[in-house]
């Protein structure tokens, strides 16, 4: 190679590494605002088992509690959903990878990689998204549901979740009533809903 080569092909090198740099960066950046957990104030999480990446399935449930519009009163609901499974259950944690807050902000849960202990049999193969309130006789506010769709999208960008992955409502895969009936008719309408 000339001494003219060397330069040009570490500057086509450099200039590579900097396309791929930009990629994993707009990758990183992909998702709206998660609160993670240090900024909740989250108890430590005491779980340990992992999920196999990416997994196929999402359920989404609600919290069938008080809701929150706010970031310090989502902040403080997220503290008390984890305060009940952790002390109260003695579960390892809260039980959901996520929760989504009606301030539009997503609050990290277990996160992407920690199995969830959200819906029985799904619990290893799914991400657990919950919106905190109750919303078997009111829609989620826009902004909650825009954070959801933007978490989605973030998963699959991060190849947390398979490009072609299944939406369920939680009354799909177990015998309850959540996500209540409003969120569970929203999400019946998103393009990854299956039955």
């Amino acid at each position: 190679m000339s001494l003219l080569g060397a330069p040009l092909a570490w500057a086509l090198l450099a200039l590579l590494g900097l396309a791929v740099a930009k990629e994993e960066n707009q990758r990183e950046t992909c998702c709206g605002p998660i609160v993670p957990r240090r900024e909740w104030n989250a108890l430590p999480s005491r779980c340990t088992k992992k999920l196999s990446l990416p997994v196929n399935y999402v359920v989404v449930s609600h919290t069938a509690g008080s809701h929150c519009d706010t970031p310090a009163l989502c902040r403080q609901q997220a503290q008390n959903v984890q305060h009940y499974h952790a002390r109260t259950l003695d579960w390892c944690d809260v039980a959901y990878n996520f929760l989504i807050g009606e301030d539009g902000l997503v609050y990290e849960g277990r996160g992407w990689e920690l199995m969830g202990d959200h819906a029985s049999l799904w619990n290893n193969k799914a991400i657990g998204i919950t919106f905190m309130g109750n919303f078997m006789e009111r829609s989620p506010a826009p902004r909650a549901l825009r954070a959801a769709r933007s978490l989605l999208a973030c998963g699959v960008a991060l190849n947390a979740l398979t490009p072609d992955y299944e939406l369920k409502g939680h009354r799909d895969v177990q015998q309850t009533l959540s996500p209540g009936d409003r969120l569970y008719d929203i999400i019946q309408e998103w393009p990854h809903y299956r039955l």
